[in-house]
């Protein structure tokens, strides 16, 4: 069986991880042919429950709005880091909950593909932190591909060798 990948979605929130993940993308898609979809999550605090309305924060939709903003600035960058490379990108920022905005938009979207970076935390961070990259693998409509951080591979590969 042959599935064919045209269009992979690819979230980043900006962080080395995430760079490393678009550059691996851009990689898969010059090879397939395929479409970049570049999306960045703004997260809402006031949605995940870091703000409360007994923090006083002037102007939240501002504030918001500022985020927004400079995150669709660093999406054209991308975008045009993309076309140097022949690529086409669209770009997309939004807010909400990371890891759910993740797996909505690559269902509304209809995403053969999702490539994503991972922080490649472990232990007591992961617990606490969490795992966007995981909870997408677990509910994404389509395969999703994690790039590991950069250095993640070799650490792994010399604690096996010792």
């Amino acid at each position: 069986m042959t599935e064919t990948i045209t269009r992979i979605l690819v979230p980043v929130d900006f962080s080395p991880h995430a760079d490393r993940a678009f550059r691996y993308a851009a990689t898969l898609a010059r090879r397939l042919g395929a479409k970049l979809a570049l999306l960045h999550v703004v997260e809402d605090p006031f949605l995940t429950g870091a703000w409360t309305s007994e923090i006083y924060v002037p102007n939240v939709p501002e504030l918001l709005k500022n985020l927004v903003d400079a995150a669709e600035h660093q999406l054209v960058i991308l975008k045009e880091s993309a076309s140097a490379m022949g690529l086409t990108a669209e770009t997309t920022v939004t807010t909400g909950r990371p890891s759910q905005t993740i797996v909505d938009h690559a269902k509304d979207g209809g995403f053969d593909l999702i490539v994503m970076g991972t922080h490649g935390r472990t232990g007591l961070s992961h617990v606490v932190m969490g795992s966007i990259a995981e909870r997408v693998v677990r509910k994404a409509p389509c395969p999703v591909l994690t790039v590991k951080a950069a250095g993640a591979t070799e650490a792994n590969a010399r604690s096996a060798a010792a």
